[in-house]
């Protein structure tokens, strides 16, 4: 399966709690890190959620 390579670029401090709580399900709990996970429409939803925040690069 394709692998997707997430970064947070953005701050979650004035984010609602609901996109607070999908960066720290994604893994995302500091600036600029990155985190790789797997192409599912699970993921894809997550990243719509918090898309404002994050850059994802398809591996």
């Amino acid at each position: 399966m394709a692998q997707l390579q997430i970064k947070l670029v953005k701050s979650t401090i004035a984010g609602t709690p609901n996109q607070k709580k999908t960066a720290i399900a994604l893994g995302l709990t500091k600036l600029q890190k990155t985190v790789v996970k797997t192409d599912t429409p699970t993921i894809r939803g997550m990243i719509n959620v918090i898309n404002h925040l994050v850059e994802v690069k398809e591996l």
